[in-house]
């Protein structure tokens, strides 16, 4: 059972010798390769209608990537033929490091690369949400660090942080050694480059381990947040220093611009779209499964719960009258059956243990936990098995 995924990615780079002395591959990680970037190119690979083989250019020709990177991101349209260039990088950089890292193959063609996917599972995994994406990132940096007996120096920074006693030196140091490294082994040898690498890699490291990273050359004041590692998102310390906010606030006032809720939006139907190709049938196996499961429903509804309404441990396949005759009776979406809202809980924590039991790199015990906690207002433990979740999840709807 995959309940520790961090174990698991560590089992999957185990096998890999991602040394960069011996690869000599400069484009491991780059300016572009950030959480959100990635999890979007993976989304975009997945959904490609032929994905067994590809290139650039077909990422970013499809129907998928121009509908929502504007929205997303923010960026000129795909099909404004100025932004070329920009999409080029914005979307080769990521394929170049899922190339490394074992994700895909690559094979030159012309100026350029064609790829498969030789990981299907852990390409999904990427895709599902941005969290997935940074820690597969982490476990990647670090494995690349530590092959090239880099690791050691990015720790000796780590403990002066830790300690309180790390300087702006100690940050020239360890950027210095980078760079050394990159031009002796790689065939970078400008001075441009590698400094726009090295935060993609230090401040990943830095939020893993709660410590500064890099802004705009200098070492951080703060210590570094996943938000902070974003590509092209609005800084929610700029939003709290201009507002007088608090972090949370800030966070909040973020969410509510246009360009977020387009985003959540995506997210919203990203979700939907995987649970709805996971199952064939209705999750929900009772008298009213018969018929074609095509509704996805919100096991927790968005209006009250908006943190949970873009998790896959949230949402559930069901058929029409399941959603619009049990879920909310009389199809009115607005009012919940708490009765068939424990049913859909029960039956989703069984699609979760069946999947980690399966060894799925898809479901997430704790993000589960955090649904079910969220939602009823309990303090589960991750610790806790299933046959315990579901009875405290009984439990809870028997005194509602």
């Amino acid at each position: 059972m995959i309940e520790n995924t961090e174990k698991e990615l560590k089992e999957y780079f185990k096998k890999k010798d991602l040394d960069l002395r011996k690869s000599k591959f400069s484009r491991f990680m780059d300016q572009k390769v950030t959480p959100d970037v990635l999890c979007f190119i993976a989304d975009c690979i997945v959904n490609l209608p032929n994905n067994s083989e590809f290139i650039t250019k077909d990422i970013w020709k499809s129907d998928y990537f121009v509908k929502n990177t504007k929205a997303i991101f923010g960026k000129p349209s795909p099909t404004n033929e100025k932004a070329i260039r920009e999409y080029d990088k914005f979307i080769n950089q990521p394929l170049r490091m899922l190339y490394y890292s074992g994700i895909l193959e690559s094979k030159p063609k012309g100026q350029g690369y064609i790829y498969s996917v030789k990981e299907p599972e852990l390409l999904e995994f990427i895709s599902i949400r941005e969290r997935n994406a940074y820690m597969f990132l982490y476990a990647y940096i670090t494995k690349v660090l530590s092959d090239s007996r880099l690791l050691n120096y990015f720790e000796t920074f780590k403990g002066k942080c830790k300690n309180k006693s790390v300087k702006k030196e100690d940050l020239e140091f360890l950027k210095k050694k980078f760079i050394l490294f990159m031009k002796g082994h790689t065939p970078i040898n400008g001075d441009y480059e590698i400094p726009r690498i090295f935060p993609k890699i230090l401040n990943v490291y830095a939020v893993e381990n709660f410590i500064n990273g890099t802004e705009k050359g200098h070492l951080s004041k703060d210590i570094f947040y996943l938000p902070d590692l974003m590509y092209n998102r609005q800084n929610w310390r700029d939003v709290k220093k201009s507002k007088g906010l608090t972090r949370t606030e800030a966070e909040e006032k973020m969410q509510k611009t246009p360009q977020r809720k387009e985003f959540h939006n995506y997210l919203i139907s990203k979700a939907k779209d995987i649970i709805r190709k996971k199952y064939n049938e209705s999750e929900v196996r009772d008298s009213f499964a018969r018929g074609t499961a095509s509704h996805i429903h919100h096991i927790f509804p968005v209006a009250d719960f908006p943190q949970l309404s873009d998790l896959l441990e949230n949402l559930i396949k069901l058929t029409a009258t399941q959603h619009l005759e049990k879920a909310h009776p009389k199809g009115k979406t607005q009012i919940v059956n708490k009765d068939y809202q424990c049913v859909c809980l029960l039956a989703k924590s069984e699609s979760v243990e069946d999947s980690l039991n399966k060894g799925e790199f898809f479901y997430s015990k704790p993000q589960f936990i955090y649904v079910v906690n969220e939602g009823l207002s309990l303090s589960l433990e991750n610790s806790e098995n299933f046959d315990a979740i579901r009875h405290k999840i009984n439990k809870a709807y028997n005194q509602i």
